[in-house]
Parts: structure tokens; sequence; C-alpha cells
């Protein structure tokens, strides 16, 4: 695996990249050692599990250390497993999955108040990027409501990149569409939250980044952002430049998931 800068090298070296070759092995290692700020030791223990699997697996069936490191960097390993342990917990699913409110044109969800709409990763934006290019020109959510994503249909309220839509939309429900919609409008009324597979989703990829520090660098993206380029008509590269979040946003969205998991 090739470092990133002559700072990466420097660290790849004195992790033994120059007498031997990063391998999947190494990673887990490092995965060991790493650490989320923000929440607590169970929560990083089971994201540590859950990641040492992946690489195990991987290590198992031979794939190569680059495309690991691909997957990982990118947020499709946090992808992927996240989308795991929902689709686990959805087979037997509990009260607020059975009794969510939640249907087609109700998008209050869809406003996104500050502007933000939430922490993904490159995987993410880049699948959420391809999926809204195509509106380009168009008429989108903003037309419906000023904060609304900008993939929404004005007309239907319905989300035409649902394909494409984030862990965070597919994690989000709620019990009541009425709070809901005062939540939109700045109330804080109960009834709305995500699933913990989301939870174990930021974990796993704030413990890629850790794991990959002075590898190659491990970005998150704000949703918003994404969508917005997309139908303004900018390419992918200058798109996701612009909706590139500072490191500290990840570590963020890992605090507030842990005290709302907690609260």
């Amino acid at each position: 695996m090739k470092p990133t800068s002559s700072r990466a090298a420097r660290r790849l070296a004195q992790r033994g990249g120059k007498s031997a070759p990063l391998s999947v092995a190494n990673l887990i290692g490092l995965v060991a050692k790493a650490k989320v700020k923000g929440v607590d030791k169970a929560l990083e223990t089971r994201g540590k599990r859950i990641l040492t699997s992946y690489l195990e697996t991987a290590q198992s069936y031979a794939m190569p250390v680059k495309d690991v490191v691909a997957e990982m960097a990118s947020g499709q390993t946090a992808w992927r497993l996240g989308s795991a342990v929902r689709a686990e917990i959805l087979k037997t699913p509990p009260d607020a999955v059975r009794k969510a409110a939640c249907a087609q044109g109700c998008a209050f969800c869809c406003i996104l108040s500050g502007g933000e709409g939430g922490v993904i990763t490159g995987f993410e934006a880049a699948q959420l990027h391809a999926a809204v290019s195509p509106l380009t020109g168009q008429a989108d959510g903003r037309d419906w409501h000023p904060e609304a994503c900008p993939a929404l249909d004005p007309a239907t309220r319905s989300c035409r990149a649902y394909d494409a839509r984030p862990m965070l939309c597919r994690s989000f429900l709620s019990t009541n569409a009425d709070a809901c919609e005062r939540n939109a409008a700045g109330g804080a009324e109960q009834g709305a939250g995500l699933l913990g597979s989301h939870l174990d989703y930021l974990v796993v990829h704030a413990l890629c980044r850790q794991t990959l520090k002075g590898i190659t660098q491990v970005h998150t993206y704000s949703m918003a952002a994404t969508a917005a380029s997309a139908v303004a008509g900018d390419n992918i590269e200058n798109g996701l430049a612009r909706a590139r979040h500072k490191p500290s946003a990840l570590e963020t969205a890992c605090k507030d998931g842990s005290k709302a998991a907690h609260s």
C-alpha cells in the first residue's frame, strides 16, 4: 500500500512498512489499538469486534490488502457492516420498527435543519451524487421547503435517490408523524430516532480512520451539501470537495450518537 504523504511514509516505515509490506494481519493489530473518542468502552469494543470480523473474513478469502484499505477508507466497510447489523435487527423488529409511522410523502425527516443533513461516508457520497446528478435543472426538495433534501420530489415529497440513500436515512424512524412535523419546525418532541445499527456504522468508520492513520485519509461528507452540489451540476470531484467535512464531524457524530443511545 503506497502511503499518501512523506509523513505517512515515515509512519508506515515505523510500523514495518519498509521491511514488511502492509498486511491484513497488520490492520487487525491496528484495530485492536484504535480508540474512538466520545463513546463508551462497550460501544468501542463492539465496533472493534465487528470490524475485526470483517478483516478476518477478508484475510480468509485472501482479499488484497490494497482493496481492504480502499474499502475502509471510502466507508464501504462501515456501510457493509452497518447494513448487516441493520438486517439482523429487522429480522426481529423491535416495537419502534413495528409501530413506525413513516410513509411515502411524509418527508419531515428530510428537512435538514441547519443545512447539514448529517454525516455520510465517501462511498455513500459518491452513490448519492451519482443518483441525484440527473436531476440537474429540475425543481428539487427545496422548492417545497428551503431546508429540505434536494433529492426530494417537491410535488410528491418522495425520495428520488431512494436506492442510494445513506445509512442515516435508512436508520431513521418515527412512531409519531405529527411529532416529526413539529420537530421539523423547531420542536423537540419524542417519538423519532435511529436504529442502533447507525451507531455501529459510525463507530466502525471512526475505527477505520484511526486504523488507517498515517496510511491513507478517511473522510466524511455533508449529505445536504453532496445532494445540493449534484443538482447544481457540479462534477463529483468538485462536489465532494465542497461537501467534505472537517475531521471533527465524525467524532461529534459518534459522541452525539452515544449520548442519544444512553438517554
